[in-house]
């Protein structure tokens, strides 16, 4: 990952991390959501034995990225802060 040079020419330090902070506050909401829907096993048991597993590590697969994504903004945050 690449992360942007604060220089006189480009955006200012403070409108970069208010970006990435923005970013980060709306994905730390997404990451909430996302764990309000994780799977149940009622809801998958008519599919049989393996479909409540399968959707579990979907789900997981989705909270694994979405966390990557956070990850990364808090990089560039303090990235620009150096």
């Amino acid at each position: 990952m690449i992360a942007p040079k604060v220089h006189l020419n480009g955006s200012s330090r403070e409108t970069l991390r208010e970006g990435y902070r923005d970013a980060a506050d709306a994905v730390l909401r997404a990451r909430e959501a996302l764990r309000d829907t994780r799977p149940n096993a009622r809801d998958y048991y008519p599919q049989g034995d393996a479909a409540y597993t399968k959707a579990v590590a979907e789900h997981m697969s989705r909270c694994h990225r979405i966390q990557s994504v956070l990850d990364e903004l808090r990089a560039l945050c303090d990235a620009v802060e150096e």
